[in-house]
């Protein structure tokens, strides 16, 4: 073997093998290997105490959003962590308190699925204000329960602060492990403790499920945050004529179809990140944060307006980020027979990228049609999980190379020897062939994969592996 096959998916390349189906072998055992699930260690507590601050800290990335009042973190927010060459999952929850009722007890089920599934979990107290009876509440739940704990005592910034931290001693999970989230103090010795007892897999049942993510993008004054207020019948998110008036991420559970979505209304975007500065720079590299951490994005375009620059850049960032996709033509009350006609031709001009994607009409200041965004993120999302049979696409594209072959190249027919499904989200495939095929082959196939398969809502990615050249006068 003179290639390791985990490489074989990052892009266009060479391969070689013994024999083909020597490589199909290796393909296969790289794919199981890019699915290997990771153990979970899940951020737990009443709110306010520091969570995500500190899920910040340990997977040294500002990701979840912090501010200086409580509940802003409202359900499960999963992130991949690397500490000394171990993968983890942490989760972020919303603040955990018995008594909760209304969206806070929604909260705290999501708080208690979490605690139920994790392999670990870290309990984060204020060591400052001391143990609360939200704390002794929790704590009582948790000595009952047979996940690994460890108990973190948190804005311990000094030595003075550890006599705090002593104290909660009496919550009966062992030894507090003073920290300082914000500036980093303790946090490292407190993730060995974390390796120590983190499993090397996760137990059986402990996946990931929760509020599939939907980020809500588009340009300023679009109508992103009435559309939330509209889904949630709630003013979650503050609504003005001015632009801008959105600039951190606001989350949302909404309950729609009969499922609890998690929205997130996003800033709108006026420049290139590279363009922006001050407050819109930080606002614009959230938003495309927002974006890398979504299942699936609502592009929120205003159906009354010529698409502009904006409205293309916005869908670019969403392309490249290989995410499901709607687009939601908002204000369509404003719209009349002339601009119909009008929007047709630019949304054929324009949108040619991605003819893909779902597109609903709706306005979000009356509620016209807004019901129609549940089957379109349905499908979108079904079509970015789809995967393929590796027997089933190679019968598939058996049939259709024999019935178009690949153009001629250099004298010589490409042969396409076998293809596999690298990956889901997006769905990915991989060809290995005798030679190069050409951009315009590779956007045949994969419109006849969308027609065979139905991936509607979700983008396609398409990888051509060529096969080296072999001296067969050096084989033995």
């Amino acid at each position: 073997m003179t290639e390791d096959f985990t490489t074989v998916y990052a892009g266009d390349g060479v391969w070689s093998a013994e024999s083909d189906w020597e490589a199909v072998d290796f393909a296969e055992d790289a794919d199981d290997q890019a699915h290997i699930p990771v153990p979970v260690l899940a951020v737990v507590g009443r709110p306010n105490v520091g969570k995500s601050t500190l899920v910040n800290r340990i997977i040294g990335r500002r990701e979840a959003v912090v501010e200086d009042v409580p509940g802003v973190t409202r359900d499960r927010v999963s992130y991949e962590a690397n500490w000394a060459g171990r993968k983890f999952m942490v989760q972020d929850t919303g603040g955990w308190e018995p008594d909760a009722k209304g969206l806070q007890q929604s909260v705290a089920r999501q708080a208690e699925l979490a605690m139920n599934t994790a392999d670990a979990i870290l309990l984060v107290v204020d060591a400052v204000v001391g143990a609360t009876a939200t704390d002794e509440a929790v704590a009582r739940v948790l000595r009952k329960s047979k996940t690994p704990v460890i108990l973190v005592a948190n804005k311990v910034d000094d030595e003075r602060g550890e006599a705090e931290a002593a104290a909660l001693w009496s919550l009966g999970l062992g030894e507090p492990r003073p920290v300082s989230a914000t500036h980093g103090r303790g946090t490292g010795d407190l993730l060995d403790d974390v390796l120590a007892i983190l499993p090397e897999t996760p137990r059986e049942g402990s996946g990931l499920a929760g509020p599939r993510r939907v980020a809500l993008v588009g340009k300023p004054n679009v109508g992103k945050s009435s559309l939330i207020n509209k889904l949630t019948g709630d003013e979650r998110s503050v609504v003005h004529d001015v632009a801008g008036t959105t600039v951190d991420p606001v989350d949302s559970l909404v309950e729609l179809g009969g499922k609890v979505w998690r929205f997130v209304d996003t800033a709108g975007l006026r420049k290139r990140v590279s363009h922006a500065s001050g407050a819109e720079f930080y606002a614009s590299l959230r938003t495309k944060s927002t974006i890398d951490a979504a299942e699936v994005v609502i592009l929120l375009i205003d159906a009354a307006e010529v698409l502009t620059e904006q409205d293309l850049r916005v869908l670019s960032m969403i392309a490249d980020a290989g995410r499901a996709l709607v687009i939601a033509f908002n204000k369509w009350d404003l719209v009349d027979e002339d601009r119909r006609l009008q929007l047709d031709k630019e949304v054929e001009r324009e949108l040619g990228r991605v003819p893909w994607a779902q597109r609903v009409n709706i306005s979000a200041k009356t509620g016209r049609a807004v019901q129609k965004l549940v089957p379109a993120l349905e499908t979108a999302l079904a079509s970015w999980d789809k995967r393929i049979p590796t027997g089933r696409l190679n019968t598939w594209l058996k049939e259709v190379v024999a019935a178009t072959p690949p153009p001629m190249r250099g004298g010589r027919l490409p042969r396409i020897m076998f293809a596999t499904q690298a990956t889901t989200r997006p769905p990915t495939f991989v060809l290995f062939t005798t030679g190069f095929l050409e951009a315009g082959y590779r956007r045949f196939l994969e419109r006849r994969l969308r027609e065979e398969f139905n991936f509607d809502g979700s983008p396609v990615r398409i990888s051509v592996r060529v096969r080296e050249k072999r001296d067969r006068g050096n084989r033995r």
